[in-house]
Parts: C-alpha cells; structure tokens; sequence
C-alpha cells in the first residue's frame, strides 16, 4: 500500500507525485523523490523496481520480509534492512524496514508493523536545511527512528528484571515462576539483540574511511546512530548477564532447599532406624533372654529407644539438619 510518494527539491516539498511519474522526477536537477510503502503486494514492488530501476537481489529481499538487519551496495545505491521491535502485550513483536537510498531518491518499504514514519517526514520538511543534504540525511532520519524506539523497549526489560530480583527471596512456591519469568525475559531480551548487533556492523560502514557516496554527507549522524546501538548493546550485555546471574541464583536456591528436605528425611530415618533396630533385636524372643521375664525389661526399653532417640534429635538439631 502507498503510504505516500513526494518530491523535494532543495529541501522544499514541491508536490505529491504519481507513482507512474517518479522517473520523470528522477531527471530533475536538484530534486529527489521519498516514497513510502506499507506491506506492498507483488505488483507494487514490480512498479516500484521499474520506476528506481532497482536491484532484483534488493528487490527480493524487500518483497519477502523476514531479513537480517544489514546494509548492501548496489553500485551507487545502498539497501538497508533494519528491524522494527514493539511490545503487543507481554511479546516483542518484530517488523521490518527495508530502505532503498540512491542520490536523488529514498524508497522505503515497512513490513508487519503498524509503526508509522509520518512524524519523520514532518521532522524532515520543517528542517529544509538537512532535507537538502538528499537521500542520506532521509535514511539516516528513518533509520535513527526505528533506533530510538529501542531505548523504551530497554528500558522496559531493566525495570522488570528489577521487579524479578526483588521477589528471587521470596516464598519458596514463587521460585519456579521467577525462573519462567527469566526466561522469558532473556527470549525478549535476545529477540532485541538480533535487531541491534547486525545493525550495528551495517551502520559501522557508513562513517569513516570509505563510505558510499549516498551518505557521504551524512557520516557524522550516521555515526551518533552506531553510537546509539552501541549504547544499547552495552544495556543488553548487562541485562543478559544479570538474567544468567538471577538463573543461576534461584536454581541454587532450589538446589539448598531440596538438601535441606534430604538432611531432614536423612535425620528422621536415622531417628527411627533406632526403633526398628532395637525393636529387631527385643524381638527375636529366644528363650534365654533374662531381660524378657524382667519386671521392668518392658519399661527400660521404652526408656532406653527414647534416650537414644532423643539423643540423635538433638544432635541433628545442633548440626542444623532439623
């Protein structure tokens, strides 16, 4: 679906185009044409890859969605598929941001995310000054966008590991939903990173050294966004490894608590193997036992099973087993 198609010259808006017209544009000095697409059919893109001649490799990846974030050379035009990450209740939901970028035109193309780009437009035409640095200021906008979007969903990861940590001491019967919960957050927090790092490299090769001519004007923002990323690498190493920590810490919990269960079971059978041994023994019944035709034989050993006993529940109760 056409979102919008508009050509600019010199930073201005001049006027909406038609779609059939965008070549005609292309010829014009000073001008290029931003076009905008949401999940486009097949017939879209075909009209879209004759009107920019773009490349069919490029075109294939725009048409199928589901890319790894990365940036491509196609001669002087640069393809760059970034990842679009939103929460939709307790999930990440991840879309898709293919941008083709030449020196007079930017098309992009959003997949399965009903993230808009409208305030980035309207952003770029009341700065006429950096709209007029073309195509590379447009993907640059685009692209700092979809970053800065990333910066809530980092958050958002931080304050519920915070609350996970706050309940990891808590009641024995919650333990095994924290650990639900921590996996739960470390797919989150991995479905991110997938967005970030691969982005990172690709934005790595639009700032210094050699460059492609598209954003040649542009590297010192195309920079702050790698800076950016690499911002948010940092967060998420940290969160990954304070979920590994947290993992790790309530399953040693676990791990306590069931050693504390087998030391009391351990000290309660020892407690009563004293019965069945003395009971074994008194009740063999051979005639020439002296204690069984003793008056107190009875008492004594009742009294005798029970020091015993007693004696091991204290023992096991200093060590700490009961």
């Amino acid at each position: 679906m056409l979102i919008n198609c508009v050509a600019y010259q010199e930073g201005k808006k001049l006027l909406d185009v038609p779609v059939v017209d965008i070549s005609e544009y292309l010829k014009e000095p000073e001008t290029f044409v931003w076009v905008a697409l949401r999940d486009p059919d097949v017939d879209e893109i075909a009209l879209m890859q004759d009107e920019f001649s773009l490349h069919e490799l490029a075109i294939e990846d725009a048409a199928r969605g589901h890319q790894r974030p990365k940036m491509e050379e196609y001669g002087n035009n640069i393809f760059v598929v970034v990842h679009i990450v939103e929460m939709q209740g307790d999930q990440l939901k991840v879309g898709q941001l293919a941008v083709f970028a030449g020196t007079n035109y930017v098309l992009s193309v959003r997949r399965d995310s009903p993230q808009d780009f409208l305030g980035v437009r309207a952003r770029a035409e009341r700065e006429p000054h950096q709209l007029g640095k073309g195509a590379g200021f447009v993907l640059y906008a685009l692209v700092d966008a979809v970053v800065d979007r990333y910066f809530p969903i980092v958050d958002m990861l931080e304050s519920e590991l915070e609350s996970i940590e706050d309940h990891i001491f808590s009641q024995k019967d919650e333990q095994r939903a924290n650990v639900e919960r921590l996996y739960a957050l470390k797919r989150k927090a991995l479905v991110l990173r997938h967005a970030v790092m691969p982005l990172m490299d690709a934005m790595g090769r639009l700032h210094g050294g050699r460059v492609p001519a598209v954003v040649a004007e542009t590297q010192d923002y195309f920079r702050d966004v790698h800076d950016h990323l690499f911002r948010i690498a940092g967060r998420l190493d940290a969160v990954r490894d304070t979920i590994n920590t947290a993992i790790q810490v309530t399953l040693s919990m676990v791990a306590i608590e069931e050693n504390d269960i087998s030391k009391k079971l351990a000290s309660y059978a020892a407690i009563f193997a004293v019965f069945t041994a003395f009971a074994g023994i008194w009740g063999m019944n051979f005639e020439y036992m002296p204690e069984l035709k003793w008056k107190y034989g009875y008492p004594f050993a009742l009294c005798t099973i029970a020091a015993v006993c007693g004696y091991l529940y204290r023992r096991f109760k200093k060590a700490g087993w009961l």
